[in-house]
């Protein structure tokens, strides 16, 4: 569902990559966790992916589609939840939903027969008719949700999509996640809250200074009983840039 060939991201005249040959696939049906810390490569990996931030090399596909040779086949795939939930403050919860689902080409009726099960899902159905301006985070977080979600994509990426969130927000946002996993699509979140992604997530890939560390596959590190948070804090650098090493041959 998600392939990434030695991907690498230059931002201008940089000397340091942001992100240096990177590869990584993630299959249908499973829901990936993207771990690392702030400035490690996370939201650079995910806004080339979904074509808001051009490739400087490599190649990254949705579904067989190249995003930087088919980008709007690629595109049509992907639903995707930013960092910084950006929506049109002067519309209706509802009309921007139905903007979205326009351009996705999905019909009124499949359009109002997903929103519908979308708003009793998040408890949003109060506020949907009013302007986005006055929703509060959690509200907005929701409905960019409900509108990555309404035309049903194949792979589904939201970046930091739990922070500033409600116990019960974030708990809603998880189980969709899950739920939507196990219908056969593919989920690909970054975060960088380690309980949230031990949790919920079948595979987790490690980031540090733009360069993939390792997969890790949650059932392995539990039958090994070696926490995530261990594996994560041995690619943490520390006061002078370095990583420690532990665990790292039982966990793979």
């Amino acid at each position: 569902m998600i392939r990434i060939q030695r991907f690498t991201k230059r931002y201008g005249n940089a000397k340091v990559r942001a992100v240096d040959t990177f590869s990584l696939t993630v299959e249908r049906g499973e829901v990936f966790g993207f771990l690392g810390h702030n400035g490690a490569g996370k939201s650079t990996v995910l806004k080339c992916l979904v074509g808001i931030q051009s490739i400087t090399s490599g190649d990254m596909e949705i579904c067989g589609h190249s995003i930087r040779k088919n980008p709007l086949e690629a595109k049509r795939k992907i639903g995707y939840v930013s960092d910084n939930h950006a929506v049109f403050e002067n519309m209706s919860g509802r009309r921007y939903i139905h903007y979205i689902a326009d351009l996705y080409g999905v019909e009124a009726s499949v359009r109002d027969r997903r929103l519908e099960h979308y708003l009793e899902q998040f408890g949003l159905a109060h506020a949907i008719d009013n302007d986005v301006k006055y929703y509060s985070h959690g509200m907005k977080q929701k409905l960019v949700v409900i509108a990555a979600l309404i035309h049903e994509p194949d792979v589904w990426i939201l970046d930091e999509p739990l922070t500033g969130l409600d116990p019960k927000s974030s708990y809603q946002i998880k189980k969709t996640m899950r739920d939507y996993a196990d219908l056969g699509k593919t989920v690909f979140f970054s975060s960088h809250v380690i309980e949230v992604v031990e949790k919920i997530c079948d595979r987790v890939g490690v980031i540090n200074q733009g360069k993939l560390i390792g997969v890790y596959d949650m059932a392995h590190l539990k039958e090994k009983n070696i926490p995530l948070e261990d594996l994560y804090m041995k690619h943490e650098p520390d006061d002078d840039g370095r990583t420690s090493e532990r665990h790292e041959e039982d966990a793979r």
